[in-house]
C-alpha cells in the first residue's frame, strides 16, 4: 500500500525558500560593522545583531522589501496585498522553526483527516486575517506566517467544538493544544511578531474550524448496530452542530467585513488602549523595541 505523502509539506517548503531568499537579500555582512552580525561565516545568510532582531532573521527593511506589512503601506499607500504576501515570511530562524514543528504535528494531521484543500484555505485566510487585526492595532511593521500556524491551531478547537460528541478523550486534545498554542503565542512578545496577529489568526482559524471541518455524526457502532434502510433516516449532523456552524459564519462574515472597512477607513484599533504596543513587543535587556 502506498501512503500518499502529505501535501502541506509543500507549504513548510515554500515557507523555507522564502526565508533563505529574504537572508540573501538581507546580506548582513555589508554593513559597516558586520561583526556584530550573528553568523558572519554565513556569509550574506548572516543574522542580524540579536538586539536588533532576537529571533536570528533579517531587518525590518529587508522584511518590508520583502512583502511584509504595516498600517502605513497597507492603508496610506495602497499597498494592500501585503497583507498577504506577509503571510509567507518569517521574522526569524527561531519562528521558522516553531512554525515548521508545528505544520508538521497539526497540519499533516489536519490534511490526513480532510484534505489539504480545506486545510490550505484556512491556513491563507488565517495568516490574512493575522494581517488585518495587526495592521488595525499595530502600526509597526509584522509578518503573518505564526498567524497562519495559529489559525491551524484554532481550527482544531474549531473542529473540536463543533464535532464535541465524536471525541472519547477530549482532556488530552484540549491540553496537547494548549501547549502547542502557548510555544507559538510566547513568540509574540519579540520585536516584528505581534500578538494581535496571532489572536486575529486564531479566531479566523477557529471560526473556520467550525465552519470547515464539520463530521458526520454516525459514528462506527450506531453504523454497524443500526439496519442500513434506518440509517438512510437518522440525520447526519446533530442539531447543535448546525447552529454552531451558523453562529461561526455569522461571526465570520461580519468579523471580516467590520475589520476590512475599519482598516481601510483608517481607523485606529488601539486608539484608545495605551497598552496595547506591548502586544507588539516587550521591550527588554537583550533587544530593542525599535525598527529599523
Amino acid at each position: 500500500m502506498i501512503i500518499p505523502k502529505p501535501r502541506v509539506i509543500t507549504l513548510i517548503v515554500i515557507q523555507m525558500v522564502v526565508f533563505v531568499v529574504t537572508m540573501y537579500v538581507n546580506n548582513c555582512t555589508s554593513r559597516e560593522d558586520y561583526k556584530a552580525c550573528v553568523g558572519d561565516y554565513l556569509k550574506r545568510f548572516a543574522f542580524q545583531p540579536i538586539r536588533e532582531n532576537p529571533i536570528y532573521g533579517a531587518s525590518t527593511s529587508t522584511l518590508m522589501d520583502m512583502g511584509a506589512s504595516d498600517r502605513y503601506t497597507v492603508v496610506d499607500k495602497k499597498q494592500a496585498w501585503r497583507l498577504f504576501t506577509s503571510t509567507w515570511l518569517h521574522a526569524g530562524f527561531i519562528q521558522l522553526l516553531t512554525t515548521t514543528l508545528t505544520m508538521v504535528v497539526i497540519g499533516v494531521y489536519l490534511e490526513c483527516q480532510f484534505g489539504f484543500l480545506r486545510i490550505g484555505v484556512i491556513y491563507i485566510v488565517s495568516g490574512f486575517g493575522g494581517s488585518v487585526i495587526s495592521a488595525l492595532f499595530n502600526e509597526k511593521p509584522t509578518v503573518a506566517s505564526s498567524a497562519a500556524v495559529c489559525g491551524l491551531l484554532g481550527a482544531m478547537f474549531g473542529e473540536l467544538i463543533i464535532n464535541w460528541t465524536i471525541y472519547s478523550n477530549k482532556c488530552a486534545v484540549i491540553f496537547t493544544l494548549l501547549i502547542i498554542t502557548a510555544i507559538n503565542t510566547t513568540i509574540g512578545i519579540v520585536p516584528r511578531i505581534d500578538i494581535f496577529s496571532l489572536i486575529g489568526g486564531f479566531l479566523t482559524g477557529l471560526l473556520l474550524g467550525m465552519i470547515l471541518l464539520l463530521r458526520p455524526q454516525l459514528n462506527q457502532m450506531n453504523e454497524t448496530a443500526t439496519p442500513a434502510r434506518s440509517r438512510a433516516f437518522l440525520p447526519r449532523y446533530k442539531t447543535y452542530q448546525l447552529v454552531v456552524l451558523l453562529v461561526a459564519l455569522s461571526l465570520f462574515s461580519a468579523g471580516y467585513a467590520v475589520s476590512l472597512v475599519m482598516l481601510f477607513k483608517g481607523k485606529k484599533g488601539d486608539q484608545n488602549c495605551s497598552w496595547c504596543h506591548y502586544f507588539s513587543c516587550i521591550p527588554t535587556a537583550s533587544w530593542s523595541c525599535k525598527f529599523d
